[in-house]
């Protein structure tokens, strides 16, 4: 059983990953700040594009971090021993490739190791992206799923 951690602020992918994490087992931690999530060591603390209150961070303990690529320069005052960004950036892990009608496409910028040490290689994802759904909240859900080595489409 891994525990996941998601430091959000209402954009919903607590809310996204609750289902997907009970089917394999996993706990979910979700808070608006970081020191609501430090109450116990985390395999995987995913920090939304919204997050806020960066004060405490330090004492949030993770084996892997899945975060924005604009908020890198902060995020050494982690815990964790490995960091994967994901946004709009060429350089971040995880980006948007396009997005068009009812389709998203993410593409893996370079190879990933999940959690459960099996190695994802690059490539582009055609996912099925909700109408109501915010990009990159689902790139930040996408990203952790794959972290976990749990199927995108449920």
């Amino acid at each position: 059983m891994l525990c996941v951690g998601v430091w959000e602020w209402d954009e919903g992918i607590a809310a996204a990953l609750a289902p997907r994490l009970a089917e394999g087992g996993h706990r979910l931690l979700s808070g608006r700040h970081p020191g609501e999530l430090a109450v116990s060591p985390l395999d995987l603390l995913v920090i939304s594009p919204g997050a806020r209150g960066w004060a405490g961070a330090g004492a949030v303990k993770c084996t892997a971090v899945l975060l924005p690529g604009t908020a890198g320069p902060r995020a050494r005052v982690l815990q964790a021993h490995c960091a994967v960004s994901y946004g709009t950036s060429p350089r971040d892990t995880l980006t948007l490739s396009s997005l068009e009608g009812g389709q998203i496409c993410l593409a893996l910028q370079r190879e990933l190791v999940t959690l459960t040490g099996q190695v994802v290689e690059q490539q582009e994802l055609v996912l099925p992206f909700p109408r109501d759904a915010a990009p990159l909240p689902f790139l930040a859900t996408a990203g952790a799923l794959l972290l976990l080595d749990l199927p995108l489409n449920p």
